[in-house]
C-alpha cells in the first residue's frame, strides 16, 4: 500500500478506490488560520517521520529518548504557551504529539503548562531571566512536584511537605511521588506548607542541592518513557529568593491544575487519532475469508464508534479552547473535558485492539502500547471519579468532598 500523508487535505485516495478521510473528519484544523494550519502540518510531519518510528524501543526499556529533545525543540514544542499561538493551535499540537507518543506528550504538556507557564506567571523577574529561555528549547527541564505518597486527590488539604524559614534561606522537608521527569530535571517547582502561616507556597529547587534525591518508579503499565520519580527532600536548603512570589496559597496551584486537565483532554483526543488510523489501516490491509477486514460489518461498526468517540472528543476540546481564548474557561470545563475525552480514549483503544485480533497484543502493531498509555491518562491529573465529582458539584451546588 502506498504510504498516505495524513492531514494534508480533508480526504485522501487509497488503492481500494474509496476516498478515506483523515482522522479529522469534521475538519477542526480548518478553524486555524493559514499560518497556524501550515505550522501544524509541519509539526505533524516531524512527529510522524522522526519521532513516532523511534519511541517503541524506549517504551519497552522504560528509557527516555534524550536525543529526541532537539527534534521536539525544532518542532516548537518547548515553547507552545509563550509562543503567541492560539489556544486551538496549542491544543491540536498537544493532540499531535500524543498521536505520535503519549509519554512524550506528557513531557510536553507538563513542560508547557506546569513549568514554563508557571515560571512565567508566578516567578520573579530573576527566576524568569534564569529559566525561561533555556526552557523554551529544552536546554533546561523542570518538573512539577505537588503529589505526595499519601496525598493525591486530597493534596489541597493534605500537603505534608514543609518549608521553614531560617534566616535568608528556606529549609524544605518532605516527600513527593509520581513526579514526571523528576529523575533528570534541572529544577523542580516544589509545593510545600510554610510552617509559619500554614499556607502552601511554591519554590524553585535546583535538583543538585544537598538533601535532594530522586528515585525512578519502575514497572509501570503505561507512560513507560516518562520517568516518574519518588522525591525525597531531606532538609534541602534554598536561598530566600527561590520562593516564587506568585505561588502563595493553593489557589495558584489550582489554576495550573485546571490548565493541565485541559491538556490531558487533548491527549485523549490524540490517542484516539492514533488508535483510529492504526485500526483503519490494519482493517484495509488484513485479509480474512478472502476479503479485507474492512468489508466486515462488525469491523466497520467498531471503526465508526472510534470515529464517533474521536470526533465528539475533538468537538468538546475545540469548544474548550474557545472558552480559554474568551477568558470564560473554568475548572468544571476542564474536569468534564478531561473525564470525557480520556474515557472515550479508553473505549476507542480497546475497540482498535480488538480489530487487530491476536496481532493487537503485540507491541509491533503499536495499539497495545496506546491501550496501556491511555489507562494512565484516565487516572492522572485528577482521576475520572474526582473530575466527575467536580462536574457534579458544579451542576448541583452540592459538594461530595466535604
Amino acid at each position: 500500500m502506498t504510504p498516505v500523508m495524513r492531514g494534508e487535505s480533508p480526504a485522501v485516495e487509497r488503492q481500494v478506490g474509496v476516498a478515506q478521510p483523515d482522522v479529522d473528519l469534521f475538519h477542526y484544523e480548518h478553524l486555524l488560520d493559514d499560518d497556524e494550519r501550515n505550522h501544524l502540518h509541519v509539526l505533524r510531519s516531524i512527529l510522524r517521520e522522526e519521532v513516532r518510528p523511534q519511541v517503541g524501543e524506549f517504551w519497552d526499556r522504560e528509557e527516555f529518548p534524550f536525543d529526541l529533545l532537539p527534534t521536539l525543540a525544532r518542532a516548537g514544542l518547548g515553547n507552545l504557551v509563550l509562543g503567541g499561538h492560539s489556544r486551538l493551535f496549542i491544543g491540536l499540537a498537544y493532540a499531535e504529539i500524543a498521536r505520535a507518543d503519549i509519554s512524550l506528550s506528557a513531557l510536553v504538556g507538563i513542560h508547557n503548562e506546569l513549568v514554563l507557564g508557571l515560571v512565567n506567571e508566578l516567578g520573579s523577574e530573576d527566576q524568569k531571566a534564569r529559566w525561561l529561555e533555556p526552557l523554551k528549547t529544552f536546554e533546561a527541564i523542570g518538573c512539577f512536584a505537588l503529589t505526595e505518597p499519601d496525598h493525591g486527590s486530597d493534596i489541597a488539604g493534605g500537603l505534608e511537605t514543609t518549608a521553614e524559614r531560617d534566616g535568608d534561606e528556606w529549609v524544605l522537608t518532605g516527600r513527593k511521588r509520581w513526579i514526571g521527569a523528576g529523575t533528570f530535571a534541572d529544577f523542580a517547582i516544589v509545593w510545600a506548607k510554610d510552617t509559619t502561616d500554614g499556607q502552601a507556597k511554591a519554590f524553585i529547587v535546583e535538583t543538585d542541592r544537598p538533601g535532594w534525591s530522586a528515585t525512578k518508579i519502575h514497572r509501570k503499565m503505561g507512560l513507560r518513557i516518562m520517568q516518574n520519580a519518588d522525591i525525597e527532600l531531606d532538609g534541602v536548603r534554598i536561598p530566600g529568593e527561590n520562593l516564587m512570589p506568585g505561588g502563595d496559597g493553593f489557589a495558584a496551584a489550582n489554576v495550573k491544575l485546571r490548565d493541565s486537565r485541559a491538556w490531558v483532554g487533548w491527549q485523549g483526543a490524540g490517542a484516539q487519532m492514533a488508535a483510529f488510523e492504526i485500526a483503519r489501516d490494519y482493517a484495509l490491509q488484513r485479509r480474512q475469508f478472502d476479503r479485507p477486514l474492512a468489508k466486515f460489518q462488525l469491523v466497520q461498526g467498531d471503526l465508526a464508534k472510534i470515529m464517533s468517540n474521536l470526533s465528539s472528543s475533538m468537538a468538546l476540546m475545540v469548544r474548550l479552547a474557545q472558552l480559554q481564548e474568551g477568558g470564560t474557561f473554568d475548572m468544571v470545563h476542564a474536569a468534564l473535558a478531561k473525564a470525557t475525552s480520556t474515557a472515550a480514549a479508553r473505549e476507542s483503544a480497546a475497540l482498535a485492539r480488538n480489530i487487530l485480533g491476536g496481532n493487537g497484543v503485540l507491541h509491533d502493531y503499536e495499539i497495545s502500547k496506546i491501550m496501556n498509555d491511555v489507562e494512565i491518562l484516565y487516572t492522572y491529573e485528577g482521576t475520572h471519579e474526582i473530575n466527575s465529582l467536580i462536574v457534579g458539584r458544579a451542576v448541583t451546588g452540592q459538594s461530595a468532598f466535604v
